[in-house]
């Protein structure tokens, strides 16, 4: 018998099967019935009849959560060979009542929190504890019987056919078996009966205190009776032919219903229901091939929707699909190929008894005769087409939260189209479209919305006007959306709530520095007044130096992002420069006293500051430059103290050399006071490790001065060769450290000019001489202003004045 009861005719299926949809359709259409169940949340019946809707396009997932904490939420997906999709699809088409008969997704919530409160309970208590259960739907709920720690119907299945892979016998037996019109194999129920005799003879075979289905014995036995509720209430209200399209576990457990009251007893003591919402979202193949969701792990969604779909011959056509995505990658793939590959898949298939040539059969054919064994043209069909990218859609009419609403708003009108494939997007924050699409972004990015993440550029424009963002849209972001909603109803006012609320609950003043950074990014001119008074108060109140030396340069590159996109960034200015101040006054006493892990810590810092400040500084127009001087006065400082060592007031050498050579760098010391300052600390009387810590801070960063500057070479070099024997051992780390982070090319020279002195009579190769264009003593001024320019057009600066 089906299992066929009084009341329904349950038709067991394996979630998202393209055989199990192939047999349901013809199942219902053999049936005709007044009333169509299918398991799934009770919640969507509301919503039902929207995938009737010709902008409902699959895979889809019904998305349910509670209204007062959204991160509690759970997705049902379903795809077009899904059987519930097509038994849906079928009772909308012909407005036949189609409901929804599993357990409320919000009583499924509920029981979860029952089970975490027991976990934390036993915890606390090892004697103690109870078991809990899971939200069917939930991503902790496999709902599919391939679960490795329950019992795998159809590996018990195979195993007892004498096959060892549980796959490839359920693809033989179900999904490529293609439904015959005819004859006594044509009956449509008859697959329906065979696995629901299948399933009964398991359940029999469980332990005797329940049988351990895929969503745990408890969550199994409540759901079972709550469906069989939903059966006899459709029986009351008149419906004679009822289909019931549920996972094929279940089978047994509805075709031999017990009374109504035991039903009633089971779910008499159900926890409280959370107010719980639900809607449609889009999802991917990719999604479903991912072990999460009610009815996921599919391993090759993009196949099986061929599968479904192909009117005749899915091999051929697959195979043709296949050579067409490796000729536009430019593999070399032609028509012969594909004849070739269809002719291996199908002898693979007789060769293996398989009854059509399934995944294994055609992949086999793709890396031998369409790739000539390349695995790499194997991988990109195995992505493109076996998984896929496939993003499904949903009506305006869905119910959605009003940020979602909004958001949906700004896509269309930026022309930002969700896309779940990732993709680089370059925008050039002078165009309007551009500057509105990064504003989009970023507020998205403050609201925990990771649509999209700062990229490198692969372009050849640089400059703080242009961004990358690498974009790709993941289905589960609708939840990210639904708990955003809490913050406002448009993306700029939740955006704007949520950074008031970051700086009031922020502990680390470089979080604030960041957080006005990101609202200047992201256009939130609302928000930069709290932002900006605690920055203040915090900054006041906090006498680290490390503190403020790590928070000033985030509020000096939102400086420069004010410039660039004309937005008002005045207000940061001047805790800017309260910042460098307090920075330059408190940076000497702070790099006393420090040991090496310090020292390495405080230099990331040295050199983050100095960034800053270059940036901070004035022009010609606005005057001397006070922060600069201020600064190049507190590098002078740290340059002239004493090394570390016995003295308290002691600075290590990596920092009093990493000072010396910022100044040189900027031109604030001459070469010849650079080199009699490394003369200095090279000296016999500086301890090795000093020395070889100074030689580190001042050769970080770049070594082509030990190309150009032969005094400062020999200094090096002289002092190498002089460390005693019992010294070399310590100092040979911090050089080779040093030295690693030279250019290859630099290092070859370096190398060349000391082998050169070192010969008999050998000198060092003479630096390039002051004719050859670009080391020339003094800069050529001529070339320089030839380049003004292109520079301007860069930097989309007014023309300059035409020179005389």
């Amino acid at each position: 018998m089906p299992a066929t009861t009084p009341r329904a005719t349950v038709l067991g299926v394996r979630h998202h099967g393209p055989g199990s949809a192939r047999a349901v359709a013809a199942a219902l259409a053999r049936l005709e019935p007044d009333a169509v169940l299918i398991e799934g949340p009770p919640e969507a019946d509301a919503i039902v009849a929207l995938a009737g809707e010709k902008e409902m396009v699959p895979p889809v997932a019904l998305l349910a959560h509670v209204v007062d904490d959204p991160a509690r939420a759970a997705f049902w997906p379903f795809a077009s060979f899904s059987p519930e999709w097509v038994a849906i699809r079928y009772a909308v088409e012909r407005a036949t009542p189609v409901r929804f008969i599993d357990l409320p997704a919000a009583q499924g919530f509920a029981l979860a929190a029952a089970r975490e409160q027991g976990e934390r309970e036993a915890a606390e208590e090892p004697a103690g504890g109870s078991q809990g259960s899971t939200p069917p739907g939930s991503s902790a709920d496999p709902a599919d019987p391939g679960d490795p720690a329950v019992l795998d119907p159809i590996a018990a299945l195979a195993h007892a056919a004498g096959h060892d892979d549980p796959e490839r016998w359920w693809e033989d037996v179900v999904e490529h078996r293609l439904p015959r019109e005819r004859g006594a194999e044509g009956d449509p129920l008859a697959p329906f009966r065979a696995v629901a005799d299948a399933m009964a003879a398991l359940r029999d075979r469980a332990p005797a205190d329940g049988a351990p289905g895929p969503g745990g014995l408890r969550d199994d036995a409540l759901r079972e009776a709550y469906m069989r509720q939903q059966i006899r209430a459709a029986h009351r209200s008149g419906h004679t032919r009822i289909a019931v399209v549920c996972g094929a576990w279940h089978v047994p457990a509805l075709e031999r219903m017990p009374s109504a009251a035991q039903d009633r007893e089971l779910l008499r003591n159900l926890p409280r229901k959370p107010r719980t919402e639900i809607t449609w979202v889009p999802w991917t193949h990719r999604r479903l091939a991912q072990q999460t969701g009610y009815g996921a792990g599919v391993d090759s969604p993009g196949w099986y929707h061929h599968l479904f779909t192909a009117p005749d011959r899915p091999v051929a056509r697959w195979l043709t699909r296949a050579a067409g995505l490796l000729r536009e990658a430019d593999h070399p793939v032609s028509s012969a190929h594909v004849i070739e590959a269809v002719r291996l898949a199908e002898a693979l298939a007789a060769m293996r008894g398989r009854p059509l040539a399934g995944l294994t059969e055609t992949l086999d054919a793709v890396r031998a005769v369409l790739g000539d064994g390349s695995e790499a043209a194997l991988a990109l069909v195995h992505d493109r087409l076996v998984v896929g990218d496939a993003l499904g859609e949903v009506p305006d009419t869905a119910p959605a939260v009003p940020l979602q609403r909004d958001l949906a708003r700004w896509q269309r009108s930026l022309r930002l189209r969700p896309d779940p494939a990732e993709r680089d997007l370059d925008l050039d924050l002078r165009k309007e479209t551009d500057a509105a699409r990064s504003r989009l972004l970023h507020r998205l990015r403050l609201l925990g919305i990771p649509w999209g993440a700062p990229a490198r550029s692969t372009t050849a424009g640089t400059g703080t006007f242009r961004e990358t963002w690498r974009l790709r849209w993941d289905p589960e972001l609708a939840v990210r959306i639904v708990e955003a909603a809490a913050w406002g109803t448009t993306v700029e006012a939740a955006a704007t709530a949520r950074a008031r609320d970051g700086a009031v609950h922020a502990t680390a003043l470089a979080d604030l520095t960041a957080l006005a950074e990101t609202c200047l990014l992201a256009d939130l001119p609302a928000a930069l007044p709290t932002v900006m008074r605690v920055l203040a108060d915090r900054a006041a109140l906090d006498t680290d130096v490390s503190h403020l030396a790590e928070a000033l340069p985030a509020l000096v590159r939102s400086l420069r992002y004010g410039d660039v996109r004309g937005t008002d960034a005045g207000a940061l200015r001047g805790v800017a420069e309260g910042l460098a101040v307090r920075v330059c006054v408190g940076l000497p006493p702070a790099c006393t006293g420090l040991d090496a892990e310090g020292a390495a810590a405080m230099r990331v810092h040295l050199d983050a500051v100095h960034g800053a400040v270059a940036l901070l500084g004035g022009d010609a127009e606005t005057g001397p430059d006070a922060v600069r001087d201020r600064w190049a006065a507190t590098l002078h400082a740290l340059a002239r103290r004493e090394p570390a060592g016995s003295l308290a007031t002691g600075v290590p050498g990596l920092l009093r050399g990493r000072a010396v050579r910022l100044l040189l760098d900027d031109g604030r010391l001459s070469t010849e006071e650079a080199a009699r300052r490394m003369r200095l600390a090279l000296s016999t009387t500086a301890g090795p490790a000093d020395a070889a810590g100074w030689a580190e801070g001042f050769l970080s960063g770049g070594g082509m001065l030990l190309v150009h500057d032969d005094r400062l070479l020999d200094l090096l070099d002289g002092w190498l060769t002089a460390v005693p024997a019992d010294a070399f051992t310590e100092v040979l780390p911090l050089l080779r450290r040093t030295f690693s982070g030279f250019e290859a090319g630099v290092r070859r020279t370096v190398g060349e000019r000391v082998r050169a002195a070192a010969r008999p009579g050998g000198t060092p190769a003479p630096s390039a001489a002051p004719t050859t264009p670009g080391f020339a003593t003094h800069p050529d001024l001529t070339r320089a202003d030839a380049t003004l320019p292109t520079l301007t057009l860069l930097l989309g600066l007014p023309a300059p004045p035409p020179t005389r």
